[in-house]
């Protein structure tokens, strides 16, 4: 699953709908539990006033629903989706001076009304129109704070669906498996049936709860504080190629890249031999871009951010909300350090990082000082931890993401998807593209070059060649059951994205 730009995603053409959820007047009651430290911080930061509250800011997902358009149905499925996420309806107050407070419709509250954009059929205006309307009509202030559009196909008998939200009600993991939930309300309302009940939608808001009272417990002295002290010792977020960077007009979008790095025989090669020094994908991921920027720019430390999925219970396994934190990973690297050795720096810096999971990154920050928010940040997402993940391909899903007009930021997201390993990324206007170019390039041939190192190291070579040379044993695709079973370590070692 490629997470991407809207404009980059082909839109057949076809009849637009935009769907938007309604309330009655009065129907807001104030909720005192409180936002989460990082959703409350990013309400601060908007501005009220800003014409295009969304631009830069939304998250979603696009895919092909496998059915006719009914619109009755769809209503329905939107209605009974707002009505089972509690963060679907929510919203904030800023009334009073402070933080902003938490307001909540009953489930019962929301209905969906149904907007025809009339005289637009083709693809590539509706991508368009679409792309600018997320732009205006988001916003962390304002509710809805999620909006849907569907584009019907009469000539194939399906339709497009294109799922946008601010961020403060989404993260990454809800992005991915709204797709199947969406489907199968939608196969329920077709049917006639009840939808499913589970104690796995869980409120963001009872998360809040614990979140707030887990970073007030933190103070100076906290072993996470000390990891991310440590991380900060220069004074500044870690830049990506600051050398290389250029001034660029502030209104310049950034670029983006997306690119397979291994197809699905060479990353199964890969994961055979991960699996003999046990060593895990992710691992190799790390060490492979630290390895790659030694070689692009002479940096024999590789720092960055990187966000996990911080669902730490299973009761919100299947919530719509934004449960992610950040925490901070510093590779160190010797000036002769091959892959090998690499892996090890990566795997003992990951290990390192775990002492600031369940500590909110903000608060962190309040307590040292540090105004400034990560500027480099890499997640890594094994798609196979989520339930059905084959259909999605099937349905041309993606994950989507505004695009950014930052001057600084560089963000890399890195899936194990069911075909290959992928990497996408956005980086500064002022960033050349040939530096992207060639960084990502030598990330691959770090990743490809593994499997030399590992038949090289005197510590495996004794092994059975026939282990190592023959072809993978196919592995345990794993499914809902096994992330219920998983819970929290499934999330945070497979969904490593914010």
């Amino acid at each position: 699953m490629e997470y991407t730009h809207l404009s980059e995603f082909e839109i057949r053409s076809g009849a637009l709908s935009m769907w938007t959820p309604e309330l009655a007047a009065d129907t807001w009651r104030p909720d005192d539990r409180p936002l989460t430290s990082v959703h409350a911080g990013y309400c601060a930061s908007v501005d009220p006033a800003d014409p295009l509250p969304g631009r830069g800011r939304w998250i979603g997902t696009v895919f092909e629903m496998d059915a006719p358009l009914d619109g009755p149905a769809w209503r329905e499925t939107l209605r009974r989706w707002h009505a089972r996420h509690e963060g679907l309806r929510t919203t904030v107050t800023t009334a009073s001076r402070g933080e902003a407070r938490r307001l909540v419709a009953a489930p019962a509250a929301v209905d969906i009304a149904e907007q025809p954009v009339a005289g637009l059929t083709d693809g590539t205006r509706i991508n368009e129109f679409l792309s600018g309307t997320l732009e205006e009509r988001l916003s962390a202030l304002v509710w809805p704070h999620c909006l849907a559009a569907t584009v019907e196909h009469a000539d194939t008998g399906d339709f497009t669906v294109l799922v946008a939200a601010d961020h403060s009600v989404m993260d990454a993991y809800s992005q991915a498996i709204l797709i199947l939930e969406l489907r199968t309300l939608y196969r329920e309302v077709s049917a006639g049936e009840q939808s499913r009940e589970s104690v796995t939608f869980g409120s963001v808001a009872d998360f809040a709860v614990l979140e707030r009272a887990s970073a007030a417990e933190l103070d100076p002295d906290s072993p996470a504080v000390a990891t991310w002290r440590e991380f900060l010792a220069d004074g500044a977020m870690p830049r990506f190629a600051p050398h290389a960077q250029r001034p660029a007009p502030a209104d310049r979008p950034q670029p983006s890249v997306s690119r397979r790095l291994l197809d699905l025989t060479e990353l199964e090669q890969v994961e055979a031999v991960l699996d003999l020094v046990r060593h895990r994908m992710s691992v190799a991921v790390f060490a492979a871009l630290a390895v790659a920027n030694q070689q692009r720019f002479g940096a024999d430390r590789m720092r960055t951010a990187m966000p996990i999925a911080t669902r730490p219970d299973l009761r919100w396994m299947e919530s719509m909300g934004w449960f992610v934190n950040v925490v901070p990973v510093d590779i160190a690297l010797t000036a002769d350090s091959g892959i090998a050795e690499a892996m090890d720096q990566a795997r003992a810096a990951l290990r390192r990082s775990r002492t600031a999971n369940d500590a909110s990154w903000s608060r962190v920050l309040d307590l040292l000082d540090v105004a400034e928010t990560p500027r480099f940040g890499i997640s890594f997402l094994d798609i196979r931890v989520l339930p059905g993940y084959e259909l999605v391909a099937d349905l041309r899903g993606r994950t989507l993401r505004a695009e950014s007009y930052s001057p600084d930021e560089v963000f890399l997201w890195v899936v194990r998807a069911a075909d290959g390993l992928y990497v996408s990324a956005r980086y500064p206007a002022g960033l050349p593209a040939e530096v992207m170019d060639e960084f990502l390039t030598a990330f691959g041939q770090a990743l490809s070059s593994i499997a030399a190192a590992v038949h090289a190291d005197p510590a495996v070579a004794g092994r059975s060649e026939m282990q190592l040379s023959a072809a993978p044993a196919p592995r345990k695709t794993p499914g809902p059951a096994d992330a219920r079973a998983l819970g929290e370590n499934a999330l945070r070692v497979a969904v490593q994205a914010g």
